[in-house]
C-alpha cells in the first residue's frame, strides 16, 4: 500500500490544531451572540442543514435540549426553495450549519428564517459565503481548508463551535474546561487503532452503525463516511430504534458498530450491542464495559458531550485507512464533489 497521503489523512491529522485554532480564536467573535442570547433568550432552536453538516446540527440538538434545556427543531431545507413557504419562527434561535455556506437550500431556508422572525447564527468554514453574509451572526469554525471531499476536520470544528457558544451561553465550567482538553484528547484519539474492524469488513458491504442520544449523530456520520468513502453500505439507528424492524436484518457474521459514549446512554448500546452478538452478530463496541463483542480503543473526553468528538475522529483514521486498503481514493470518491448545490 502506498505510503503517500490522502488529503482526507493529512485534514485528520490537522484536526487538534484546527480544534485549537477555533478555541483561540472564537470566544471574543460569540461575544455579540451571546449578549443578544442574555438579553433576549430565545424560545426555542431551529436548525438547518444537510449531510455531514445535519449529523452536526443533530448533535448539537441534544447538546442544546440537554444544556440550554431548549427544544429543538429541524428544518427540512425544501420547505423553502421547493415548496416556497414561510415559517413563523419569532423568538427563536435559527442555526445553519454548512462548511461552504454555498449551499442554495440552505442559503434560502435560511433567508426565509430570519424573515419569518429568528435570529440568524451560521456556522460556516467560510465567513465571505453567501449563508454568513445573510447571517445577523455568522460563526467562522476556523477549519481552514479541506480539500478532500469527504468532511473531518470542518465536522469537528462545528460541533465545537457549537459547544463552546452553548457552554459560554449557560457558564458550563465543565464543559469549558473539557473543550479546552480536546486538542491533546484528540491527538491520541486520531491514532487509535481499528484495524480489526477494517480485518472483518473486508468481507462485507454492508453494516449497521448503533448509537444513542449524542452518539446517534455520531453513529449517523460514520454510516456517511463508509458510503462515501468505501461504498459500503451503512445504516445508522438508535440502540432502541433498531429494535423496532431493522433487527431482523441481524443473522450470524452480521457487521455491527456500536459507538457507545460515557454518558446516560452508555447501558442501552451495550444491552443492544450484547443482544445482537448473542444472535451470532460480529460485533465491535467503543467500551470496555460491554461483556461481549470486539472491544474498540478510545479516548475518554473530561465531558460526556465531548465522547462523540472523540469517537468520529477516531472513526476518522479508520475508515481513511479502509478506503486505501479497498483500493479506493478517499479523497475523490465517484459521483461526489466537495460543494453539493442542492435547491
Amino acid at each position: 500500500m502506498s505510503q503517500h497521503k490522502t488529503h482526507m489523512r493529512l485534514e485528520i491529522e490537522e484536526i487538534p490544531q484546527a480544534v485549537d485554532r477555533l478555541l483561540q480564536c472564537l470566544p471574543d467573535s460569540l461575544a455579540p451572540l451571546l449578549e443578544r442570547l442574555q438579553s433576549s433568550p430565545p424560545a426555542m432552536l431551529v436548525t438547518i442543514a444537510r449531510g455531514s453538516s445535519d449529523h452536526a446540527a443533530t448533535f448539537l440538538a441534544y447538546a442544546t435540549e440537554l444544556i440550554a434545556r431548549l427544544p429543538v427543531a429541524s428544518l427540512g431545507p425544501s420547505i423553502a426553495s421547493v415548496y416556497h413557504v414561510d415559517l413563523q419562527l419569532s423568538q427563536s434561535l435559527c442555526l445553519a450549519i454548512s462548511q461552504s455556506g454555498q449551499s442554495p437550500d440552505i442559503v434560502e431556508m435560511a433567508k426565509r428564517s430570519k424573515a419569518g422572525g429568528a435570529l440568524l447564527a451560521a456556522l460556516t468554514n467560510d465567513p465571505a459565503s453567501p449563508l454568513a453574509r445573510n447571517a445577523d451572526y455568522p460563526i467562522d469554525i476556523h477549519a481552514g481548508p479541506e480539500l478532500s471531499v469527504a468532511a473531518t476536520k470542518t465536522f469537528v470544528n462545528s460541533l465545537v463551535a457549537g459547544l463552546l457558544l452553548l457552554a459560554c451561553w449557560k457558564h458550563d465550567k465543565q464543559l469549558l474546561s473539557a473543550l479546552d482538553a480536546l486538542p491533546r484528547q484528540l491527538e491520541q484519539a486520531i491514532h487509535c487503532d481499528w484495524s480489526s474492524l477494517s480485518d472483518r469488513l473486508v468481507q462485507h458491504n454492508s453494516l449497521l452503525v448503533l448509537g444513542r442520544g449524542p452518539s446517534m449523530a455520531i453513529a449517523s456520520e460514520a454510516a456517511l463516511k463508509f458510503k462515501e468513502t468505501c461504498a459500503i453500505h451503512a445504516e445508522s439507528f438508535s440502540a432502541a430504534e433498531v429494535l423496532h424492524g431493522p433487527a431482523s436484518m441481524i443473522k450470524p457474521g452480521f457487521p455491527v458498530l456500536a459507538l457507545a459514549s460515557r454518558d446516560a446512554s452508555q447501558g442501552f448500546v451495550i444491552k443492544t450491542a450484547e443482544d445482537f452478538a448473542a444472535k451470532g452478530a460480529s460485533v465491535f463496541i467503543s467500551s470496555d464495559a460491554a461483556k461481549a463483542g470486539d472491544r474498540l480503543p478510545f479516548i475518554t473526553a473530561d465531558h460526556p458531550l465531548c465522547d462523540g468528538l472523540l469517537l468520529i475522529a477516531a472513526f476518522y483514521g479508520f475508515i481513511e485507512f479502509h478506503a486505501r486498503r479497498l483500493g479506493l481514493d478517499p479523497d475523490r470518491p465517484p459521483n461526489l464533489k466537495k460543494i453539493t448545490e442542492t435547491v
